[in-house]
């Protein structure tokens, strides 16, 4: 076997990103080329995403975008041996110009096109930049997602849980927003929080004590409405201190929520605890799961920050994996707005009409 090229193409939210993945025969993986083109700019004045925005701001860039990622890799269309896409789940108006985009490069190239899962990417990137072996938990922390999930390979993922209510990405953008910080807020609560006292608020820990895997963080981002009202006006003071009391509790309810799922999970015992997605990049959350994985004698792995961001390397990736796996490819892949890893879990918060919410 040869070594398999392919393009991936992220288009799921606020970040227009193309990259080129090699596989080679042995399964070693490598980044060619990878491209991010952030939107920041764009929303910051709402304090979140505004689909629309987002959608034609992917419109305008994607296509220079890809071909820089082309051009970082010295590589021409003829090179390539596929194309993968975000197929889901994220904003459909985004989703839709990825999908279109990478049908057109698909069949004028003769290419086979693979629709990626977004969450699978984040699920798979510990393989690529850690050569991580399965099984192995996972952590899934973002801005739309929050899960504990068995990795046992390309397809096989068992959902342990799942937020009931917000992902805790959004809680620290809310938290934030709240504080009169700016977007986005996990970086801004992070970078207050290393100069605050994490014990003077002590704030509701959901779930804490109880069985399962599940999240809650709405009650916990309530909790900081209240403070902040209660002691208003903030000084910076105040706000330090209530981003790093905010964070603490975080970190207390992933280690418990990380301790029920290991517990569960005691028979078929993981390589390691690997944390991906946006919230993945946060130092602090970092440090405390490395501890918690040194004292239990369980590896920890989590990608470089900028592959715990969207971006399409993990696209390209597992795409790779599935045309090595010679899966077909599918030229008629629709966006989907909602797309759950384990299809077969039960959802946690319901169906709609757009299918399974989480």
């Amino acid at each position: 076997m040869s070594v398999r090229t392919v393009l991936g193409i992220e288009t799921s939210c606020d970040e227009t990103a193309a990259a080129i993945v090699s596989l080679a025969p042995g399964g070693d993986g490598r980044i060619v080329s990878n491209v991010v083109l952030s939107q920041l700019e764009e929303h910051s004045a709402y304090g979140g995403v505004v689909p629309e925005i987002a959608a034609r701001a992917h419109v305008d860039a994607l296509d220079q975008v890809i071909a820089s990622a082309m051009d970082q890799a010295d590589m021409q269309f003829g090179d390539l041996d596929a194309i993968a896409v975000t197929a889901g789940p994220g904003l459909v108006g985004g989703l839709l110009v990825g999908v279109m985009t990478a049908k057109a490069i698909a069949a004028a190239r003769g290419l086979p096109l693979y629709g990626v899962n977004h969450l699978e990417g984040h699920a798979l990137t510990a393989a690529l930049t850690d050569g991580a072996a399965f099984p192995y938990l996972l952590l899934l922390v973002s801005g739309g997602h929050t899960q504990l999930l068995q990795v046992g390979g390309l397809g096989d993922y068992r959902r342990l849980g799942s937020t009931i209510d917000d992902a805790l990405g959004e809680a620290f953008d809310k938290t934030a927003k709240m504080l009169g910080l700016p977007y986005p807020g996990g970086p801004a609560v992070e970078k207050m929080a290393a100069k605050g006292d994490p014990a003077r608020f002590p704030l509701p820990r959901p779930l804490v004590g109880k069985a399962g895997c599940d999240f809650s963080f709405s009650g916990l981002k309530s909790a900081i409405r209240r403070t902040a009202e209660e002691i208003a006006p903030l000084s910076e003071k105040d706000i330090a201190d209530l981003c790093a009391s905010f964070q603490a509790t975080v970190i207390g309810i992933l280690e418990n929520r990380i301790a029920n799922a290991l517990a569960e999970i005691s028979d078929d015992q993981p390589t390691a605890l690997v944390a991906a997605g946006g919230v993945a990049a946060n130092q602090a959350i970092r440090g405390r799961l490395e501890a918690l994985c040194r004292s239990s004698g369980l590896p920890f792995l989590a990608p470089p920050p900028e592959l715990c961001t969207d971006n399409a390397a993990m696209i390209a990736w597992t795409g790779a994996l599935k045309l090595n796996a010679e899966l077909p490819g599918d030229s008629d892949i629709l966006p989907r707005a909602r797309w759950p890893l384990d299809e077969t879990a039960t959802p946690v918060i319901g169906h709609g009409r757009k299918g399974a919410r989480a």
